[in-house]
């Protein structure tokens, strides 16, 4: 019984990774302000807390810091 629940939570887990990646680039790329970049940032860093706890790739870290960067300029 407990394995069927391990197989029913890890879709769900990939699924709001990408969802929650998802949310978080629209986010940064509707930013028009200052203000509004600092809220991303801490989107940005909730995201990481979250998901490092069930280990999400580096790659997605990375992708998140490069768009705000870009987003600044």
């Amino acid at each position: 019984m407990l394995i069927n629940l391990n197989k029913v939570v890890m879709p769900q887990t990939t699924q709001s990774l990408e969802n929650s990646y998802n949310k978080t680039i629209l986010v940064i790329e509707s930013c028009k302000t200052k203000s509004q970049l600092e809220g991303a940032s801490k989107m940005i860093e909730n995201f990481k807390n979250l998901y490092k706890k069930v280990g999400y790739s580096k790659v997605l870290s990375y992708s998140l810091d490069r768009a705000i960067k870009l987003k600044r300029l």
